[in-house]
């Protein structure tokens, strides 16, 4: 597993465990930065960071593009990988549509439902203008 995949993983877990404890993600990675058994990867905190400011913006493109379910109505981990996602997308110039897309889809396979990762990708295809 690459360290980036790596990374993604880890936040994954941040931006759940933010939105599930209902703790601000400033204030969540510090404390998990802590974990000497499990090191903070450095990717992992500019995801977090990049999804924490430019939140509002994603999640009205993840509305805009999400057929037959409200951002409100989706499994919370889905929520966090379609942000982590299109942030990756939207603002990470160092990672290519596809890339991030199908990062997303092997995230929603391990953590998510049967049908996620179809749907996820979908979302994330629409989003990247990949599919019309």
């Amino acid at each position: 597993m690459s360290a980036r995949t790596r990374a993604r993983r880890r936040a994954l877990e941040l931006l759940f465990e933010s939105e599930a404890r209902s703790i601000e993600i400033g204030d969540l990675v510090p404390l998990r930065s802590s974990d000497p058994d499990y090191p903070m990867k450095a990717y992992a905190v500019e995801i977090v960071d990049g999804v924490s400011a430019h939140r509002d913006e994603i999640d009205d493109l993840i509305r805009t593009y999400a057929r037959g379910w409200t951002l409100e109505r989706m499994p919370a981990v889905d929520r966090a990988i379609l942000r982590l996602a299109s942030w990756e997308i939207l603002h990470n110039a160092d990672i290519d549509s596809p890339v991030a897309i199908s990062e997303a889809q092997a995230l929603a396979r391990d953590f998510s439902t049967d049908e996620s990762a179809t749907y996820v990708s979908g979302v994330l295809s629409r989003i990247a203008g990949l599919d019309s």
